[in-house]
């Protein structure tokens, strides 16, 4: 695990290996280049929705979309990717922002910032100001600010109204849900970095009787994984149907 300030920590299967791309291709190549540098030439895939590059806008990422498409998974695999050669920190907003504003201060010491879950303090001018304040000295600095909010900036109900055309500007990717093949093969993937096999009759079983939102059935499969080490069985239909006492 990764110890990061205020106390967050990257889950270790937070990483890209661990997210299946599929139709959010784009979104998770974006998100590597930025990891990675954010170097001269940005991913060739095409033009993020709603990109209008100009000065620094490539040091700003917005991602948005449902809950459970993967914003806060891509936040973490940047963050965990970017702090073997540089200074980066993950902050989740919608736990953290009861601390109040300050938890924004010292944040440009690093050179990338994952600002999760914006929507609580969006619409609060002391909270705009500072993260006004923290987007231009990024941009100054040639570091990387990556953003996630369900909706796109446009549809967020700024007090600053600055503020929310320097987000417009930003590289926008909207993400999308899996279907439910891509949920199969997004469990079967999370399964194999986590070191075990999941057959498919058993990832189609989880999908019949569970809600089939990604961090409803990604939780289901780390808590069935843990049952499974430590009584040393696979996780069949069977073996899941005890753990759960169905």
């Amino acid at each position: 695990m990764q110890q990061l300030p205020l106390g967050v920590r990257i889950p270790d299967r937070a990483v890209f290996e661990s997210f299946l791309p599929a139709k959010n291709l784009q979104a998770v190549e974006h998100a590597v280049w930025v990891a990675d540098g954010a170097g001269a030439a940005a991913p060739s895939v095409g033009a993020p929705v709603g990109a209008a590059g100009g000065p620094g806008a490539q040091a700003v990422t917005w991602l948005c979309g449902p809950v459970s498409v993967g914003k806060t998974h891509l936040l973490q695999a940047i963050v965990a990717r970017a702090s073997k050669t540089r200074r980066a920190g993950y902050f989740p907003l919608a736990e953290l922002a009861p601390l109040g504003v300050g938890i924004l201060e010292g944040l440009t010491a690093l050179e990338v910032v994952c600002l999760d879950d914006l929507d609580p303090v969006v619409g609060q001018l002391d909270w705009e100001k500072s993260l006004f304040g923290l987007l231009r000295e990024i941009q100054e600095r040639d570091g990387s600010l990556v953003v996630a909010a369900k909706a796109p900036p446009t549809l967020m109900p700024w007090a600053l109204r600055d503020l929310g055309s320097r987000f417009t500007a930003a590289a926008i990717f909207q993400l999308r849900e899996l279907d439910e093949g891509e949920q199969q093969k997004a469990l079967q993937l999370r399964a194999h970095v986590r070191g075990f096999e999941l057959p498919d009759e058993t990832a189609r079983w989880l999908q019949r009787r569970f809600p089939r939102d990604m961090r409803t059935l990604y939780d289901l499969l780390d808590t069935l994984d843990e049952a499974a080490l430590v009584a040393q069985r696979r996780l069949t239909i069977p073996f899941i149907r005890s753990v759960l006492k169905e």
